[in-house]
């Protein structure tokens, strides 16, 4: 007689492994755009998904946990030394491996730290437990950076997309938009608005990672003549809209700094100050910011003496006090009062920043 319980678990058995082997197969269809590996194409998602939200998440979680695993694998796996070894060890030692590099805390350690007379250990266990504390502050700050990422997850859109520019205000050199699309539940430690990270090597590791985490990202340029042609403003939401629809993927839905995108292809919501609130508007402002740095970095080369290395085209007296000597580049924004001022050019009496529309869908959330 066939033991229909055990059929049954050979079948899903032999089910489970096709379904793997299905999304494995898929997980090695990957493009290399933009110097970045593992970017799913919008054909790809649809091959497996059937131009289902369902089958696309599948596929997005799969590759993602695939990816962490094999990270995993290339780490060097060393047993954890007993409580009794790690305390044989120098309280230098200890700080170095535990402070330091951050490893894992063993159970009774800290504990052991306490009551070890030995000088130093007493302020090693405060400095873990303040490392602690500091974990559990970062890791509730990222939660509710997710706030709008995770209320549209579980409404079922499965590729949120988040939209920043750089650029704005300088008097030199193109406005920069980024455009990225972040796994589900994605934290990254020390992510946040763009401006808010001062260190510029910082900003630059954070924007590798979130290149090589990310679903799919891209950047926008629109450049010199276009923003003396069309305005500041509207230069902005041309970067937006070319970042947008660069990305490999298609997005279910956008998350955009203040503004909405026009002809944007699906739903949309403008946040005031959503760099600063939206974990996936934070991972594009980061971006944007980092491309346009190295822009200016090509551009300073390129045209010497004006220290765009330093200022990046913004305004600082030193970038003033240089255009008036050495006077107006073709990378100069002749809209911009201070460019025409010394080209000696009439001011354009035109607002080129304009006031969004009443009827945007902009929404302010009061910080927390």
């Amino acid at each position: 007689m066939v033991d229909l319980p055990v059929m049954d678990g050979l079948r899903q058995e032999k089910q489970q492994r096709k379904k793997s082997k299905q999304a494995e197969l898929f997980s090695r269809k990957v493009v290399r755009a933009q110097g970045v590996t593992n970017v799913f194409t919008r054909a790809d998602l649809f091959f497996i998904s059937g131009n289902t939200r369902r089958g696309a998440t599948f596929v997005l979680e799969y590759h993602f946990r695939l990816r962490r695993q094999q990270r995993r694998r290339l780490l060097p796996t060393q047993k954890m030394p007993s409580l009794e070894d790690l305390l044989h060890k120098s309280i230098p030692e200890l700080r170095e491996t535990f402070l330091d590099r951050q490893r894992r805390v063993p159970k009774g350690l800290l504990e052991a730290l306490e009551s070890d007379n030995r000088n130093g250990a007493h302020q090693l266990a405060k400095q873990i437990r303040k490392r602690y504390r500091s974990n559990r502050s970062e890791g509730q700050r990222l939660h509710t950076l997710l706030r709008f990422e995770i209320e549209l997850w579980a409404q079922g859109y499965s590729l949120v997309a988040g939209v920043d520019e750089a650029g704005m205000a300088p008097l030199a050199g193109p406005v920069v938009a980024g455009a990225v699309i972040l796994p589900q539940n994605y934290k990254l430690r020390g992510l946040n608005d763009s401006k808010k990270i001062l260190d510029h090597e910082r900003r630059e590791e954070l924007a590798l990672q979130i290149k090589q985490d990310a679903v799919c990202w891209a950047v926008g340029f629109a450049e010199v003549e276009e923003i003396d042609r069309i305005n500041i403003y509207h230069a902005g939401l041309l970067a937006m809209q070319r970042a947008l629809l660069g990305l490999s993927c298609l997005p279910n839905f956008v998350l955009v700094d203040a503004r909405r995108i026009p002809q944007c292809p699906v739903p949309q919501r403008g946040i005031i100050r959503g760099d600063a609130l939206s974990a996936t508007i934070a991972a594009a402002s980061i971006i944007a910011k980092t491309t346009r740095d190295a822009h200016m970095l090509e551009l300073d080369a390129l045209y010497a003496g004006y220290g765009f290395a330093s200022h990046k085209g913004y305004p600082t007296p030193e970038h003033c006090r240089t255009l008036k000597e050495l006077g107006a580049l073709p990378i100069h924004r002749r809209s911009f009062g201070r460019v025409r001022e010394v080209l000696g050019l009439d001011p354009i009496q035109n607002e080129l920043f304009e006031e969004q529309p009443r009827e945007t869908e902009a929404v302010s959330v009061a910080s927390a």
